[in-house]
């Protein structure tokens, strides 16, 4: 053999000591031959990527790329892939997820054309990960710059219990892209999809993030229980969701597994009693430690189509609510529930109504997640794709916007500020956990209205909150609150 393999070393990097690059040259003597570079791969592993590229002086030289690991082969893209990722959990399209044995694994490399006098230098750098968080399936921001951002963060496919319809018209279990056409349908930005205690849905969505590269696609699960359900967003690593038994004998345990794996978890519909329509719905666990809770579910779209929509008789705001009472800071969201994309045909119904619109500096997973777990959120009740909720609160020199925390001394004035568009005919409302100034005008008569109204500090902990209501009194969009003296 006379390919040359010139390097196999550590990269300087102390954070990515195993990391290694490969780098070697093709000559005439491969044409028609497969090369097999052994690499080492460290025990505990989680995740491998490996970014192979080639270069030569004949441009119509071809290195084909595939991998075996110590027990099987893990996959073959020929020449259509310059990377590939594997993981426990889900794996680029063309390769096998599943566990990452320690060893010797095998870089696989076709030469199916070079011609004679021809060189092919080729690099492939490999990564190893070692816990189980992730950082999402789009390697850049889909939009570097800071925005407001729509998403819906609660949906289901046929990855458990989500139906549409088939060609010949049967409810079948609905594939995966289904519910990402409705999302783009709606005018989303981004979406998780969280079907019941499973991820095998991260393999679908891994496959189509490259096409669907305007719509970012957030991995997620909805841990089903007994006692309530909570989504998880962020991790695909498997999770024990057996609250109760000795997998996962408190909540606290499956806590301590989101908070390793870098994710956010949200308690989901808690105002709906459980019953044959939902079972395990609302929530009921004991010693539930709520500052290891990072968002609730004040509105789902099953309680929209109630009377009194966002405020119906299973509202999840009073739960929320008694929880900002007691002092936590929990960001409220919206999320469809969506159940059966063919409801999404339906304008006030489906994927995305309601929206939650997140204020996050990119369009990226860490930054969504971050943006959610600091409250920078309101909901979008009706889905309206264009309504803005912005509000801030500014005192001693210092500013603050929703989620954020703001000190307010005994008489100190506090200015709140709230910039709403495109929601005439609708007013302004404030709710909070102490004393609420009344607007002088609360009415918003054009399509772009800021109101400011000003509040004294009366140095204790306080919530406040801005929401914007239609003529008939139900809720337009929800804003999460801004904290007064809260830690």
């Amino acid at each position: 053999m006379r390919s040359l393999i010139c390097l196999l070393a550590l990269l300087a990097a102390p954070a990515a000591a195993q990391d290694l690059t490969l780098t070697g040259v093709m000559t005439r003597a491969d044409h028609e031959h497969y090369r097999e570079i052994p690499f080492k791969v460290p025990a505990g592993t989680t995740r491998l990527t490996v970014e192979f590229a080639y270069t030569g002086k004949d441009q119509k030289s071809v290195i084909d790329l595939g991998v075996r690991d110590p027990e099987r082969f893990r996959g073959w893209s020929g020449g259509n892939k310059q990377s590939f990722t594997i993981s426990d959990a889900e794996a680029t399209p063309s390769y096998l997820p599943g566990p990452l044995p320690a060893g010797t694994w095998k870089l696989v490399l076709g030469v199916p054309n070079l011609r004679a006098g021809a060189e092919a230098h080729y690099t492939a750098h490999v990564t190893f990960e070692h816990g189980t968080s992730f950082a999402g399936f789009s390697a850049a921001p889909i939009k570097p710059e800071p925005g407001w951002y729509r998403g819906d963060l609660h949906m289901h496919t046929g990855h458990s219990d989500g139906t549409c319809l088939s060609m010949r018209k049967a409810h079948v279990p609905c594939p995966v892209f289904r519910t990402l056409e409705a999302a783009r349908a709606r005018g989303l930005d981004f979406v998780s999809v969280t079907d019941h205690n499973t991820t095998a849905q991260n393999q679908a969505l891994r496959e189509l993030a490259p096409y669907y590269d305007d719509l970012l696609l957030i991995p997620g699960r909805e841990i089903t229980t007994f006692y309530g359900h909570a989504n998880v967003w962020g991790p695909t690593a498997p999770m024990d969701f057996q609250l109760g038994s000795p997998r996962a004998p408190t909540l606290a345990a499956i806590q301590s597994q989101v908070e390793k794996a870098g994710g956010l978890i949200s308690i989901n519909h808690p105002g709906q009693p459980s019953g044959e329509a939902c079972m395990g719905c609302g929530w009921t666990v004991k010693d539930a430690d709520f500052s290891r809770i990072q968002a609730i579910e004040v509105v789902n779209g099953g309680a929209l189509r109630l009377p009194g929509g966002a405020e119906s008789v299973i509202s999840g705001i009073p739960f929320w609510e008694a929880r900002l009472n007691a002092g936590f800071r929990i960001t409220g969201v919206g999320g469809s529930d969506s159940h059966d994309i063919e409801i999404s045909r339906v304008a006030a119904a489906g994927v995305g109504y309601p929206t939650t619109v997140v204020h996050a500096q990119a369009l990226s997973q860490p930054a969504i997640l971050a943006a959610i777990r600091a409250g920078h959120v309101f909901i979008d009740v009706n889905a309206s794709r264009e309504r803005l909720l912005e509000v801030s609160a500014a005192s001693g020199g210092k500013t603050a916007e929703m989620g954020d925390a703001l000190a307010a001394p005994a008489g100190a004035p506090v200015r709140i500020t709230a910039h709403v568009t495109h929601a005439a005919g609708g007013s302004l409302s404030l709710t909070g956990d102490g004393p609420r100034p009344k607007l002088a005008d609360a009415a918003l008569k054009g399509d772009d209205e800021t109101r400011t109204v000003e509040v004294s500090g009366d140095g204790q902990r306080h919530w406040l909150r801005v929401d914007v209501r239609g003529p008939d009194g139900k809720l337009w969009l929800i804003g999460n609150p801004i904290y007064l003296n809260g830690r």
